[in-house]
């Protein structure tokens, strides 16, 4: 009798989002929609011997986010300067999507309605406007 294992999940390692303000580049362009990929051991470690780091320890966060998001609108090179510039709604977004791919591997919550008590999952990686 042969038994048959199941196909192992595909591993996510890159999660889309939308920012809920956008990023402003140097011609007046606005990028909303972008990704984040997982981070590596490698993406927390390099950016402790940065001395923006030791001088500032929040700047953690600004070089973490310019090594995992790939991309942003047209933009493909994340620099520590495109962080930098992103409105604050739109770093605590992204400070919470790193953490929460991160630490719990998904962008969705479970919530329950408050009127009728159903429960369901939302994804909090964010959608255009409009959309829930």
């Amino acid at each position: 009798m042969s038994t048959t294992t199941p196909a192992p999940a595909a591993l996510q390692t890159e999660f889309s989002f939308e920012l809920p303000i956008g990023y402003e580049d140097d011609e007046g362009r606005v990028h909303r929609s972008g990704a984040m990929r997982l981070a590596r051991a490698r993406d927390e470690i390099v950016p402790l011997r940065d001395p923006r780091v030791r001088d500032n320890e929040a700047y953690l966060t600004v070089l973490l986010l310019a090594r995992t998001i790939t991309h942003l609108g047209d933009v493909t090179s994340i620099t520590p300067s495109v962080v930098e510039n992103l409105f604050t709604p739109d770093l605590a977004f992204l400070q919470d999507l790193y953490r929460r791919i991160n630490s719990e591997g998904h962008t969705t919550a479970s919530v329950t309605c408050p009127s009728c008590h159903e429960e369901f999952a939302v994804d909090l990686a964010g959608g255009p406007p409009g959309e829930s």
